[in-house]
């Protein structure tokens, strides 16, 4: 499976940004997708992830209510739409997949559940 995360950008305040992640390959195997950041001089984390058959997502705390996270069955992407962006919503942004199958959100929220990572976009939010 190859991931490849792209639309990053520099957007103001308030503003708003989507970033994409295309799968390709074996994606039959994919059971979720994270939308991870990491932000300078802070820990990885997770910010929104989905079922790959879109049935459900999660997102952070920190991010509810602002990102839409979506699945594209047509183009074969994870989309994040980020919506009212902060300054502290900088960071760079990694895609990546799980194989690992669980009923709940919490194995997702860590980065060691995920099999194969994307290239990460930069995402800055700045005036």
């Amino acid at each position: 499976v190859q991931l490849q995360a792209f639309g990053g950008g520099v957007v103001q305040p308030g503003g708003s940004l989507r970033i994409s992640c295309a799968a390709s390959g074996h994606t039959s195997g994919i059971y979720a997708v994270g939308w991870f950041r990491r932000a300078p001089g802070k820990e990885r984390e997770l910010a929104s992830a989905i079922i790959w058959s879109g049935d459900s997502s999660y997102s952070a705390t920190a991010v509810k209510g602002r990102f839409i996270i979506s699945r594209d069955h047509a183009k074969n992407t994870v989309d994040l739409q980020m919506n009212s962006l902060r300054v502290e919503d900088t960071a760079v942004y990694y895609c990546a997949a799980a194989k690992f199958v669980s009923s709940n959100w919490y194995p997702y929220l860590s980065g060691d559940s995920y099999d194969y990572w994307g290239q990460g976009t930069q995402v800055t939010v700045s005036s």
